[in-house]
């Protein structure tokens, strides 16, 4: 998995931080958050309950494009990003050699519950159904469900990272 990259997808509220952050300590690759890759208009945006648009997204997909690009160039990265719809993977895989996409998948009451229950975090849980509403999935995703644990999640993970 060395000069790979590794995005964790899905809406607001699914784990990607707390996933990512885990499968970052398992197998040794830098984990980076997207969230932190927002304009400050982005943010305010957000944090007034408007969902994002496509327009809105272009410059933070790119710089993320760009950053992992580096990262590639290094020992690679796990990036978590919604990447909520086909077109935003495909600027975010522009130029990299061999993009691994994992989707945490869960149900909207589980997703709602969790963002009603986190603080600190500009994503109000209302802006939940309009990321549901963008959510496209490709083939080549790999699906992990929510409902385990974080371990669980993350050695499922690592189970279809190196299979042969």
């Amino acid at each position: 998995m060395i000069n790979n990259i590794i995005y964790i997808m899905g809406v607001s509220g699914c784990g990607k931080t707390t996933i990512g952050k885990l499968l970052s300590q398992k197998i040794a690759i830098p984990f980076f958050d997207g969230d932190d890759f927002h304009s400050a208009a982005n943010v305010e945006k957000m944090k007034a309950g408007e969902p994002l648009n496509d327009e809105d997204r272009s410059d933070w997909l790119q710089k993320i494009n760009e950053f992992a690009f580096e990262q590639q160039q290094l020992n690679g990265a796990i990036i978590a990003c919604s990447a909520l719809k086909e077109k935003y993977r495909i600027v975010l895989n522009n130029g990299i050699a061999k993009p691994v996409w994992i989707f945490l998948k869960g149900s909207y009451q589980i997703i709602f519950q969790r963002l009603q229950n986190r603080h600190g975090h500009y994503m109000p849980a209302t802006l939940l159904q309009s990321q549901f509403s963008n959510l496209e999935i490709s083939a080549n995703t790999v699906s992990i469900n929510i409902e385990n644990e974080p371990e669980t999640i993350v050695q499922l993970i690592i189970d279809r990272l190196y299979e042969k």
